[in-house]
């Protein structure tokens, strides 16, 4: 035998050939294929088509892998089979499985938001392909300067838009913290450009994405940190491992320590930046500085997908690092995840009741429901990870459907998002007005929206974990919060509507779709929401 053959298979010995359960990945390779193809519609479609070309195969592609995390779901991946996949890089489990399918629907929501084409009142309702007919449409003519002008959303934005679920959509099911790390900059490199992509106000819209980027650069060096520190504690970046070695020294045992330090320095300053960098991405406190900025200045779709998926995909990631990898150091976290809840709850509902703007308040808002879910975190049982589920379905819809009808309400200078501007809104356009008005009751809270439903799970598991005090400080938080979203409402209804004020835009049928969808979640899921909860508690189960 020659030495080149023997080389090869001492190589194989040492190296085994991945073994890749493409079945199971079909969600993920769906999305990122079709943002692949999306890239080449670009480059070689001719510039009339690619709208039509983009918005019908983002919307196909994540309609499909939606139908593949369901029919991942029905084989019984969610529940008994549930397993690691991928040479144990990704879990298809319960947790995965819900998060993934939350992810795709609140994309597609999204994706009607980011195909409106006529959202300028000066445009009188007319479609942005009329602007074309009277320049020739050609790039760089009138037809497209005004088509700019009328609020057209370049086609960039839809494989943008793709690759971003798709990284968003590994990283709740990453196994292993450096598909976590390569998860986490597939989808915010994506976001930081779409944020950069208004054309109104294209310098506010700039500033928001360099924040966002330089600060989402300190927060991945936090997480790449991070795994350098617990990989050289455990020696392995695989979660179970940890896991493994974690328990062991907790048990004293010094047999599965070999080729590691076992150093509990490491261990504990690996896993606290770790989490920092987690909890950047959710938006909690002290990490939520970008959050008001970059929600302002963000195109808004844009800013309604990344409220929505965003904190859907990162407490996805915060739930599997804590419950799987550092449950052995639950002691050491939950006082950590406590601090961080209250803090997140209460300057979030305090400081927004200073704010003057739509956006900047909503924005507040998303800060203090980051801390009304890490009490559901911080319970630490299996009651804790179906209620944070539930909630985090709950809140994206909401969220989705808030952001849209604010693209509605627009002046000369584009959209009005100044609290002044509203006023007397419910006289003008009552449908507007009482649609938001919804969402703003469901963020309070109140009974018979998905707001109330989610806050009482969480506050329910919070309470069985021996959280109790929490719970006191999230309801006083949550009546904190009730007054500025009422105090929208009464300018809303109850005020004199200004001369000059704003008008509401003519939506297309794909934004009245979005915003439909979103009050019918929030009602369904608040006034009969047993189901979806007995759905979110069959999927609160990890694979190990």
């Amino acid at each position: 035998m020659s030495t080149t053959t023997e080389l090869t298979l001492r190589a194989q010995e040492l190296i085994p050939a991945p073994d890749i359960e493409y079945g199971q990945l079909a969600p993920v390779l769906i999305v990122i294929g079709a943002a692949v193809v999306g890239v080449l519609f670009e480059a070689f479609l001719p510039r009339r088509a690619r709208y039509t070309a983009q918005a019908l195969l983002a919307g196909l592609a994540l309609a499909s892998a939606f139908a593949a995390v369901v029919g991942l779901a029905a084989a019984g991946r969610a529940t008994t089979e549930a397993g690691l996949i991928a040479m144990g890089a990704l879990a298809v489990d319960g947790p995965a499985l819900f998060l993934q399918g939350v992810i795709l629907l609140v994309s597609l929501v999204a994706l009607l938001t980011f195909a409106e084409r006529r959202l300028d009142p000066r445009a009188h309702g007319r479609h942005v392909d009329s602007f074309a007919a009277e320049g020739a449409a050609v790039p760089g003519g009138e037809g497209e300067k005004a088509a700019v002008r009328a609020g057209f959303t370049t086609t960039e934005v839809y494989p943008l838009l793709l690759f971003a679920v798709g990284g968003m959509l590994v990283f709740p099911a990453a196994n292993d913290l450096l598909t976590l790390f390569i998860a986490l900059e597939v989808f915010s490199l994506p976001l930081y450009v779409l944020c950069a992509l208004a054309r109104r106000k294209r310098l506010m819209s700039q500033e928001a994405a360099l924040k966002y980027f330089l600060l989402g650069a300190f927060s991945s060096a936090f997480l790449l940190f991070g795994i350098a520190l617990l990989y050289g504690y455990a020696g392995s970046v695989k979660y179970a491992e940890i896991a493994s070695v974690v328990a062991d020294t907790n048990r004293g045992t010094t047999e599965a320590l070999a080729g590691t330090t076992g150093n509990d320095v490491l261990l504990l300053i690996g896993g606290a930046l770790l989490v920092m960098g987690l909890l950047f991405k959710v938006g909690a406190v002290p990490f939520h500085m970008w959050t008001p900025d970059v929600y302002q200045g963000a195109p808004t779709p844009v800013t309604g997908f990344m409220a929505a998926a965003t904190k859907v995909a990162a407490f996805g990631a915060l739930l599997r690092l804590l419950y799987v990898v550092l449950p052995g150091l639950t002691w050491d976290w939950r006082p950590v995840m406590w601090g961080v809840a209250i803090v997140s709850m209460l300057a979030g509902a305090v400081i927004a009741i200073t704010q003057t703007d739509v956006k900047r308040l909503l924005a507040y808002s998303s800060i203090a429901h980051a801390g009304f879910i890490l009490a559901g975190v911080v319970a630490a049982t299996p009651s804790g990870i179906s209620s944070v589920l539930f909630y985090l379905a709950a809140y994206s819809f909401v969220t989705l459907g808030a952001f849209a009808v604010v693209t509605l309400v627009r002046d000369a200078g584009g959209e009005a998002t100044h609290l002044s501007k509203w006023a007397g809104l419910g006289r003008r356009s009552p449908l507007v007005a009482a649609v938001f008005a919804v969402f703003l009751l469901a963020f309070a809270g109140i009974p018979l929206t998905s707001g109330f439903a989610g806050k009482f799970a969480v506050f329910k598991a919070a309470a069985e974990g021996g959280a109790g005090a929490l719970v006191v400080v999230g309801v006083i938080a949550s009546a904190i919060a009730a007054f500025f979203y009422i105090r929208v409402i009464v300018l809303m209804f109850f005020s004199e509507p200004k001369v000059e004020g704003p008008s509401v835009a003519v939506p297309s049928p794909l934004t009245t779709t979005a915003i439909a969808v979103g009050v019918a979640v929030t009602l369904v899921l608040g006034v009969a929401p047993q189901y979806f909860l007995d759905l979110a508690s069959q999927a609160g189960v990890f694979a190990r």
